[in-house]
């Protein structure tokens, strides 16, 4: 190992990660309502996880997100919201007033979780792995905006990365998602 992967792997200790962690579903995450929630719930559905915030210039991207779910929920389909405030301020600064926004604006009713950080040496765990060139190197890198979307196969591997300008209902998007969910 590198120091640079030892340091990581420290850090990523300190934070709640195990050096053992093979997907997502090795984390937790606190939901919107403030329960602890194992990613393990997830295992066997193909994700895509948002980093989001409520006043952006692609929060619109919530009505994407919320017609995906819709769409493909029944098929072991799930969008994971994770709000973050890290570019500019564009998160509201409690749950209640983000969950108040994304169902009333927007109608969200897929998972939502609770205000995180996703860049930086107090990033979420879960966002410590994803962006990580150790641990998923073909799709590591800083957050680079608000709306990045991960999305993970039925065993909890980031198969692809999708910018802030992609839109979720792009048609790369949605072909990956209906082909992650034929296998």
């Amino acid at each position: 190992m590198t120091g640079r992967t030892i340091a990581l792997l420290c850090l990523l200790t300190a934070f709640g990660y195990s050096a053992s962690a093979q997907s997502v579903f090795d984390f937790e995450a606190t939901d919107i309502q403030g329960q602890p929630v194992p990613l393990e719930e997830y295992r066997g559905s193909v994700l895509l996880i948002v980093n989001t915030a409520s006043k952006c210039g692609f929060t619109y991207q919530f009505e994407g997100l919320q017609r995906l779910w819709e769409r493909y929920r029944d098929d072991g389909f799930f969008v994971l919201g994770f709000p973050s405030d890290n570019f500019l301020n564009q998160e509201f600064e409690t749950e209640e007033e983000i969950l108040g926004f994304c169902t009333g604006e927007f109608g969200v009713d897929f998972p939502m979780f609770a205000r995180i950080d996703v860049n930086g040496r107090s990033a979420h765990p879960l966002y410590q792995y994803l962006t990580s060139r150790d641990t998923n190197p073909e799709f590591a890198g800083r957050i680079t905006w608000n709306f990045n979307k991960f999305l993970l196969d039925r065993n909890g591997r980031v198969v692809a990365r999708f910018g802030s300008r992609v839109e979720p209902e792009d048609p790369e998007v949605t072909a990956a998602i209906e082909e992650l969910l034929t296998r």
